[in-house]
Parts: C-alpha cells; structure tokens; sequence
C-alpha cells in the first residue's frame, strides 16, 4: 500500500473535522468520490481509497452532489428493457 502525506492548514482541519484523525478521513473521501465522478476510479476502487465499503460509499455520494449512475434516460430505459 502507498502513503500519501501532507500539511493542511489548522483551521481547514478544524472545518473539516474534529481532530486530524476526522480531518484525514473526510479527505480521503472527498478525494475518492471526486475521482469516482470523474471516472478514474470505479465505484469499488473508490470505496476502497475512502475506506468504507461499497454500498456506503454509494450512500455518501448524494452528500456530495454525485450521482451514483451515470446513464442518459435513453440507457437507463435500454438497461431496465433488457434486464
């Protein structure tokens, strides 16, 4: 596994949670479900890198403005038809 280190400002700590410890996680899942978003990480790499397992990871998307599929009605109609 890599490790991946470095300095945040105090105060961004604080807004981002109660002790470094609070602070790292909601970074790692910040960073996990920006990079799920944009397509680099599948949803269980994702999960993985944020540490939680899928169907949380899945359920804090929504917290984030993300949807959790990303298919046009057209497709969506297409998969439900051929399910």
């Amino acid at each position: 596994m890599s490790r991946v280190a470095f300095d945040i400002p105090a105060e961004i700590a604080l807004q981002l949670g109660a002790d470094d410890r609070q602070a790292g996680i909601a970074l790692r899942m910040m960073a996990a479900i920006k990079l799920f978003e944009l397509g680099r990480l599948s949803c269980g790499a994702a999960a993985e890198l944020a540490g939680v397992p899928q169907p949380l990871f899945l359920a804090r998307l929504g917290d984030y403005g993300v949807a959790a599929f990303d298919l046009t009605a057209d497709e969506l109609a297409h998969d439900i038809a051929n399910a």
